[in-house]
């Protein structure tokens, strides 16, 4: 059986490098693509005029996003890798893609003011990544979220299984010095709480965390490879919320936003089938009810006036592993119609709007040198309050 998970990996680590590149990047001259040329690959399709622009440049691998209290925008980046590695003398290994190697520093949370200025909040967090036949695909910081002014990260880089010994994933508080204090340790939680259905050809020890949402007082964080939803409190305690595994089998869920419910996107396993993700509501009842389906490598969720937003890192029929350039925004209407809005993404990570009703995209999230990701800004509220 080959280990579908293990596929995906490699694919987003290897996409720029086996894919053939869009006209537009081609033609760059240099040997790597300029910030301005992924971003003009990108096209709007909503019936009237959005202002794309590139809010912000030099990130390391962009992941989550999220808007804080200030009104500035905080990016989780995956960061640079490193060398430290374990062997199986140390602790179980993953299959195929491992051995990790990584750095205890370099996982970084980035500010970005309204001028598009970015400043390193941290870069404290381990950052680790898969073997170079498997491509390098780097991980550190997955997602940040607020509660109240006080920030937090969920890691998926960390652990002595990504290279890491003494460490974990899990989740920690950031105080506006850049100090580290970590609230509750993910890797052990999942040690020692197993999912129902975990793939056993496919299987992360310390977990590829993804998604993270505040809510109410506590932290929900999202895991892919186990496949299950976590309600953190500040205190340390680890409750499952949902087994996604256990309905689902191995979805690789990914996407998590809260509307009232939760909703859950995934990524799906690798070769890519098109239209084989979808939108999952958790009801009250613990149960996982499907919302809209035909979706591709679903990466994110966000609402916005009613709306549901979902981003796709990977489109075309033609695509069996993560292509640029084919990354794709797809509104959905609460009546079920749907359009895609945004087209030309380039293996795009996250999204979120902000408190100014426009729409930020993680674009270069994966696969790209450090330094190269970008957040890009679509302005979908401008018709609303014309100068």
């Amino acid at each position: 059986m080959i280990p579908r998970k293990r596929l995906l990996i490699g694919a987003l680590a290897l996409a720029f490098c086996l894919s053939p590149a869009p006209p537009a990047i081609a033609a760059e001259t240099g040997a790597l693509p300029s910030t301005q040329a992924i971003a003009s690959l990108v096209q709007t399709h909503t019936g009237y005029p959005v202002k794309v622009s590139v809010y912000a440049t030099g990130l390391n691998n962009p992941r989550g996003l999220t808007f804080g209290p200030d009104g500035h925008l905080y990016v989780a980046e995956g960061g640079r890798g490193g060398t430290h590695t374990t062997t199986a003398m140390d602790c179980t290994q993953v299959p195929e893609v491992g051995p990790y190697s990584g750095s205890y520093t370099g996982g970084r949370i980035s500010r970005i003011d309204h001028h598009g200025h970015r400043v390193t909040v941290t870069n404290k967090f381990p950052s680790s990544q898969t073997n170079a036949a498997s491509g390098g695909l780097v991980s550190g910081v997955a997602d940040v979220a607020f509660l109240g002014h006080k920030l937090y990260a969920l890691t998926a880089g960390a652990g002595c299984s990504h290279g890491l010994k003494g460490t974990y994933n899990g989740i920690a508080r950031v105080d506006p010095d850049g100090s580290i204090h970590w609230i509750a340790n993910l890797s052990r939680y999942q040690k020692h709480h197993p999912v129902q259905n975990p793939e056993e050809e496919d299987f992360e020890p310390d977990g590829t965390w993804y998604s993270m949402v505040a809510l109410h007082g506590y932290l929900y964080a999202l895991e892919p490879n186990h496949g299950e939803l976590v309600r953190v409190s500040l205190d340390g305690k680890v409750r499952r919320v949902v087994d996604v595994s256990a309905s689902q089998g191995h979805i690789v869920p990914t996407a998590l936003a809260h509307h009232g419910h939760f909703f859950i996107g995934n990524l799906n396993t690798f070769p890519i089938t098109p239209g084989s993700s979808k939108v999952l509501k958790l009801t009250r009842n613990g149960q996982l009810w499907p919302v809209a389906g035909h979706l591709t490598t679903v990466l994110g969720i966000a609402f916005h006036h009613g709306r549901m937003y979902v981003l796709e890192n990977t489109t075309g029929k033609d695509n069996l592993a993560p292509t640029p350039g084919t990354g794709k925004v797809v509104r959905i209407d609460p009546s079920g119609a749907r359009r895609a809005v945004v087209t030309g993404l380039v293996l795009p990570s996250a999204l979120t709007f902000g408190p100014d009703g426009a729409l930020y995209v993680s674009n270069m999230g994966f696969g790209f040198p450090p330094g190269m990701g970008q957040v890009l800004r679509f302005d979908f509220d401008a018709w609303r309050h014309p100068h």
